[in-house]
């Protein structure tokens, strides 16, 4: 995994973690609905480069 797109999937996952608890603490499922998809699209990435990683 390069380190690069690790350090994306991270940042997108802590990002869309951070997003999703503060809009449901505002009342804003929009809001939070856009940062589950952003958790979600890190954690997407974390497992495309372990994948990759892992073959030969």
């Amino acid at each position: 995994m390069s380190a690069s797109e690790k350090a994306k999937a991270g940042i997108e996952q802590v990002a869309g973690k951070v997003v999703r608890k503060a809009a449901h603490a505002m009342g804003k499922e929009t809001l939070a609905a856009k940062g589950a998809a952003l958790e979600a699209r890190g954690r997407a990435r974390q497992l495309k480069e372990k994948g990759k990683d892992t073959l030969p």
